[in-house]
């Protein structure tokens, strides 16, 4: 039986688990607490992962591709905005550029790590994994433009000293942002929704399908339960995150790293459920479902974040550094460039997908040793 119909609704796991996760947030959050507090709201931290990933499931097989995918992307987006402007707030001189840090990692997780592991595993199932290139090619030029007018081009204006935009840029940029997303979701859901379906290779579903490909979809009431229960494991994963963030910080400055370490972790914790749905995708010969999943969050992290900390801004003290260093600047043209050789035939092995899992290894390593 699928596990988009398969619900015990007072005993099942995925229903518990982020009422669980809830609890456990609310008496961890503003606290400091103890190791194994901390492992208590880390287990709890990983059982809302899994839980998000099903009720996504549910969700998608309610509506079908690619709003699917849509549905994740933008409520682990909003509410990642949320704490980054929350961290920020409460924050000193070392969150300026906390949002950048975290876009960025957001963009190398999803563009290498999302889309390297899901064409790994169709390729190691399938010898070629098979998927849209007009979508797909379409999510990449988004991504590539949204990067470079948020992250890039800070770095080289002149209007103020340091990688930072002039409240003008930063207003410019900010709408660009939010038009460039709106745009890409009505040609994803609307005008081109083809682009970005699934292919229909007719091979035979992958171990992990049990049949949700031809069970009748959840009814309209379990599908608008699974919502609901999205948003609490989100918003249980997002915060106990930043829960256990002293902890990551505190080991963080006693290793003696770089304090965009943080970021990274945090901006991995955030994004496991996008990955694991990703990769259950991959599994079950879907690639383009898991290309929406990464493109996809890609665009909403930033075409979200910059117009959050845009607005945040009017109250927020202290600089806004958004630009991008030279070590960033070669990571994000190379993975542009890797990207579009990637994409633009519609079939990828095994090599493609290693190669963007070498970028990502890449830039977790120069990030812990710059």
């Amino acid at each position: 039986m699928s596990t988009a119909t398969r619900r015990s609704p007072l005993t099942d796991w995925t229903l518990l688990v982020p009422v669980v996760a809830l609890v456990a947030l609310v008496f961890s959050w503003g606290r400091d607490l103890p190791g194994f507090a901390v492992a208590l709201v880390a287990l709890c931290l990983a059982g809302a992962v899994l839980a998000a990933v099903h009720h996504a499931e549910v969700v998608a097989h309610r509506v079908g591709e690619p709003f699917g995918s849509l549905v994740l992307a933008v409520a682990v987006t909003v509410i990642e905005v949320a704490l980054i402007v929350t961290l920020m707030a409460d924050g000193n001189d070392k969150t300026a550029s906390l949002a950048r840090d975290t876009v960025f990692a957001a963009v190398m997780i999803t563009c290498n790590g999302i889309v390297g592991l899901s064409l790994l595993v169709g390729a190691l199932r399938n010898r070629v994994a098979v998927f849209n290139a007009e979508g797909s090619g379409a999510a990449l030029a988004t991504v590539a433009t949204l990067a470079v007018l948020s992250l890039v081009l800070p770095a080289f204006t002149t209007s103020k000293p340091g990688p930072e935009f002039s409240t003008a840029q930063l207003t410019f940029a900010a709408v660009a942002s939010l038009a460039l997303y709106g745009l890409f979701i009505a040609v994803q859901t609307v005008r081109h929704r083809d682009y970005f379906l699934p292919v229909d290779t007719g091979r035979s579903p992958g171990p992990d399908a049990d049949g949700a490909d031809h069970a009748a979809p959840p009814t309209a009431r379990a599908a608008l339960a699974s919502v609901g229960l999205l948003l609490v494991s989100l918003v249980a994963v997002v915060g106990n995150a930043k829960a256990v963030s002293p902890t990551i910080e505190k080991g963080v400055a006693d290793a003696g790293l770089p304090n965009a370490v943080v970021g990274v972790i945090i901006a991995l914790l955030v994004l496991a459920p996008e990955t694991l749905a990703a990769v259950r995708a991959a599994r079950r010969d879907r690639v383009q479902t898991s290309l929406n999943l990464g493109y996809g969050s890609a665009i909403a992290s930033i075409g979200l974040t910059i117009p959050a900390i845009a607005l945040a801004s009017v109250w927020l003290s202290g600089p806004l550094t958004l630009g991008l260093g030279p070590t960033h600047l070669v990571l994000l043209a190379l993975t542009v460039v890797v990207s579009a050789l990637t994409i633009a035939p519609g079939r990828a092995t095994l090599l493609q997908g290693g190669v963007h899992l070498v970028l990502l290894a890449a830039y977790l390593f120069l990030a812990v040793s710059p």
